[in-house]
C-alpha cells in the first residue's frame, strides 16, 4: 500500500461518572503517507490526542480499524505482547514532558532506551552517540536534563527516539511547552529528520504557526476531520534550540 498507517471508522467513546458517553472520536477515517510530516490539528478536547494514542496502539478505540504497513494487519486487535513489541521496535514517541530520567545524562536517556531492545553495549552506545550528533548535542550529551534548557531536552527526547530506528515517530505537542523561535527549531529538526532519515512523523498541535512546515494537516473538531491540506513544503528557517 502507498501508505504507512491507516484509520477506518475509527470511534472512541468515554463512560463518565453520571452514566453518559462522551464521543471523543467520531468515524475517523485517515491516511498517514510515508516520509512525510503530519500534523492532527484541534483545540483542546477536538480529539487529536486520543487519535494519536489510538494511531500509536497506547490505546485501543472503541470500534474501528488501524492498519499498520499492511492492509491486513489490524494493530487494534493484536494481544497486548504484541502491541507491546510493535512500540518498543517499529514506533517511536516524543511527548510534551519530554519524560526524560533526571538522574542520567542525555547519553545515558538514549542508551537506556535502547537496552529494551537487548541490543549489545557497544551498538547501542554507537547509536545513541550518533543520534545525539544528529540532534545538535555532541557537546551536551553528558549533560543532565536539569542543566539543558526546554529546546535541549526536547531535542534529548527525539535523538531517543530516532535511535530506535523506528519507521514512524508519534509527537504529542512536542513544541507545546517552548517559546515560538524554539518550537520552530524543533520543526525544522523534524523536517531534516523526514528529509534525511526517510522518516514518518505524526504529530499533534494547537498552534497554528506549525502548520506550514507540514506536509499534511488534518484538523480535527469535536471527534471529526473537518480538513486535510497538504502543502508544498520547502526548508524551513528557524532558530537552533
Amino acid at each position: 500500500m502507498d501508505y504507512i498507517l491507516e484509520a477506518k471508522n475509527v470511534c472512541m467513546d468515554f463512560h463518565i461518572g453520571d452514566g453518559s458517553v462522551v464521543h471523543a472520536l467520531k468515524g475517523i477515517n485517515l491516511q498517514i503517507q510515508p516520509n512525510k510530516l503530519s500534523v492532527l490539528r484541534g483545540r483542546s478536547g477536538s480529539g487529536k490526542t486520543t487519535l494519536i494514542n489510538i494511531l500509536g496502539a497506547l490505546d485501543r478505540p472503541t470500534s474501528g480499524e488501524v492498519s499498520f504497513l499492511t492492509r491486513d494487519n489490524d494493530i487494534t486487535k493484536l494481544p497486548d505482547s504484541a502491541r507491546d513489541k510493535l512500540r518498543r521496535c517499529d514506533m517511536a514517541f516524543v511527548f510534551q514532558s519530554v519524560a526524560l530520567i533526571s538522574t542520567m545524562t542525555a547519553f545515558e536517556n538514549v542508551e537506556f532506551a535502547l537496552r529494551l531492545k537487548k541490543m549489545p553495549y557497544r551498538e547501542r552506545a554507537q547509536r545513541a552517540k550518533q543520534a545525539l550528533i544528529q540532534v545538535g548535542l555532541e557537546k551536551r550529551m553528558h549533560h543532565r536534563p536539569g542543566e539543558m534548557s526546554g529546546g535541549e531536552q526536547q531535542r534529548v527526547a527525539i535523538a531517543r527516539a530516532i535511535a530506535t530506528s523506528p519507521k514512524i515517530i508519534f509527537a504529542d505537542e512536542p513544541t507545546a511547552e517552548l517559546d515560538s523561535p524554539t518550537g520552530f527549531a524543533v520543526m525544522k529538526l523534524f523536517r531534516e529528520l523526514v528529509k534525511d532519515n526517510d522518516l514518518t512523523i505524526v504529530m499533534t498541535t494547537h498552534d497554528t504557526s506549525m502548520m506550514e512546515v507540514a506536509d499534511i494537516v488534518y484538523t480535527l473538531e469535536d471527534g471529526v476531520i473537518s480538513d486535510i491540506t497538504e502543502n508544498n513544503v520547502t526548508d524551513t528557517e528557524g532558530s537552533d534550540a
